[in-house]
């Protein structure tokens, strides 16, 4: 044995040390606030990390951050892992009563709070944690007033000198904690080490690089995934890996973000399919069409309609599909070109690049029938299951569920799709909210997918009714562009079923016009609400 040789940890504080030595000045900014260079953010981080050394913070406690997207809870995705703390990400746009029980569950030692969240927390203190310390900032940098006891965030940073000591962290600690946005069932917590999340930061830089998104260390992000969901799908920890300018938003305010992407120049987005439509319908967005023909997007979290892109690349935005999960850390696959469709029309490529995308790299995919397991073929639909070096192993504290999402060593998505013949995966449905009409499977996706096509359709979802000859039958929730009747969406969808595009029998029996559909806490169409309303309609 070597006993000179130094076991190499795959640590968070890693991607942060060699971000700040090789792109020592590209520049994090937070809105129109504050702005660093990646050498100065790792300095103040490393403050922040002795700070919360000095008051206390041990190995493995667990540290709650309720915020925005902001440079501050920047600070927290590389500090608190740092000295090996854990990362809880609080959902905030959970109602109180469910922030508290998350808290509970994750048994959260401290809690970072903004300013405005305050009130809050104030109001929760007796369904809290006994004894949670409170750390609690405002833009200003002006101390909280509050009832609590709390302690200033912007001291730990400016009180301290920079944490040059090494902790002894392992690249198999937890590092952060979330709980699922699912719209059914209680929040389930997930949790990853610090291994998967460089490898996954690790892969998703390396594809980023690829046609025809072909990103570099000039181009600008502004991620539009909040913090709290999915580690922004991890891009907070990309942006550092591969050298390119951040921009924070904050909280999101959709003329002020067509603002800053002009001013900040930004080229690079990810966000669900939800805040692309709401910044392109946005009253502003005709005065910055020239910030849209250098924009490139990445979307995830729902399938992205094949309307949406079309009006998307029409104003000259590169736009790609993506798939992932809150257990997977996010990102499996995206829509980047792979040597099966480099050489083909453009048509075909755009086609494939508004899929879920192929698994990019260190990911395995199958299609499995959900029954039996075995392998489909190409072209068929049946179960999404993977493996990937970055995959939560469990459910926190719940091994009951933990049981459904792991069998035979593989994570099982629930979710249906088919491989085609170029190696694209095309997602058809969540398992449970496919339509099952008469002993088939509509799929609500490809269907939502049509009728998207529309020229006076916005935004569609669909779901499953009860029937009483089908078992179920689909409905359509439609947010029209302008006036548009049932009969003429029923007319184009024959058409499109008369061109083999869908079945004629997957054509909905209810058209419900609404004005605006109901959200998720991250942004994804809430179906769960939507079939509620197919109660009241």
């Amino acid at each position: 044995m070597n006993s000179e040789y130094y076991e190499y940890q795959l640590t968070i504080d890693k991607i942060l040390d060699s971000g700040s030595r090789s792109f020592s000045d590209r520049e994090i900014v937070y809105r129109d606030i504050r702005r660093y260079t990646f050498r100065s953010f790792a300095n103040s981080v490393k403050r922040l990390a002795n700070g919360l050394r000095k008051i206390g913070v041990k190995k493995g406690e667990k540290i709650g951050v309720i915020d925005w997207d902001t440079d501050v809870y920047m600070h927290n995705y590389y500090a608190i892992p740092m000295v090996g703390a854990v990362l809880h990400t609080v959902n905030i746009r959970y109602p109180l009563e469910l922030i508290a029980k998350t808290i509970l569950h994750a048994e959260d030692r401290y809690l970072v709070v903004r300013d405005e969240f305050m009130p809050l927390i104030e109001k929760a203190k007796g369904i809290m944690p006994v004894g949670m310390k409170v750390i609690s900032y405002s833009d200003s940098k002006e101390k909280v007033r509050s009832p609590l006891d709390t302690i200033d965030f912007w001291e730990l940073i400016e009180s301290n000198e920079p944490l040059e000591e090494e902790i002894n962290v392992n690249e198999n600690d937890m590092a952060t904690i979330f709980y699922t946005s699912g719209t059914t069932g209680e929040p389930k917590g997930v949790w990853f080490n610090h291994r998967k999340i460089v490898l996954h930061a690790m892969s998703v830089s390396l594809v980023g690089a690829r046609p025809p998104l072909s990103l570099t260390s000039n181009d600008v992000y502004m991620i539009l995934v909040p913090m709290f969901h999915v580690h922004a799908w991890g891009y907070p920890y990309v942006a550092l890996m591969a050298g390119v300018k951040y921009v924070l938003p904050g909280k999101y305010d959709y003329s002020f973000i067509l603002r800053l992407m002009d001013k900040e120049n930004v080229t690079y987005s990810a966000m669900v399919p939800t805040i692309l439509y709401l910044l392109l319908t946005n009253p502003d967005a005709p005065k910055y069409l020239h910030v849209f023909k250098r924009w490139k997007v990445t979307i995830g979290g729902s399938a992205l309609p094949e309307g949406l892109a079309k009006k998307a690349k029409e104003l000259g935005i590169t736009v790609i599909g993506g798939y992932g999960l809150s257990e997977t850390c996010p990102v499996l696959s995206v829509g980047y070109y792979n040597s099966a469709i480099e050489g083909l029309d453009d048509n075909t490529k755009f086609m494939e690049q508004i899929t879920a995308g192929a698994p990019i790299p260190l990911v395995q995919i199958k299609i499995v029938d959900p029954a039996t397991g075995k392998e489909k073929e190409t072209g068929k639909i049946g179960e999404i299951v993977v493996r990937a070096p970055w995959l939560t192993q469990e459910y926190y504290k719940d091994p009951e569920k933990t049981k459904a999402l792991w069998k035979g060593g593989w994570l099982h998505t629930g979710d249906l799709a088919y491989v085609d013949q170029y190696g694209y995966i095309h997602i058809v449905d969540r398992e449970k909210d496919a339509i099952k009409s008469g002993g088939e499977f509509i799929p609500s996706l490809l269907l939502e997918n049509a009728i998207s096509l529309h020229p006076k359709v916005s935004q569609v979802a669909v779901v499953g009714i009860k029937d009483e000859k089908w078992g179920e039958r689909p409905a359509a929730f439609i947010v029209p562009k302008e006036q548009v009747s049932e009969e003429e969406i029923r007319q184009f969808l024959l058409k499109l079923a008369d061109e083999g595009k869908i079945q004629k029998w997957w054509i909905p029996d209810r058209f419900i016009f609404i004005s605006s559909m109901p959200l998720t806490s991250t942004n994804k169409i809430d179906k769960k609400v939507l079939r509620d309303m197919t109660q009241t309609k």
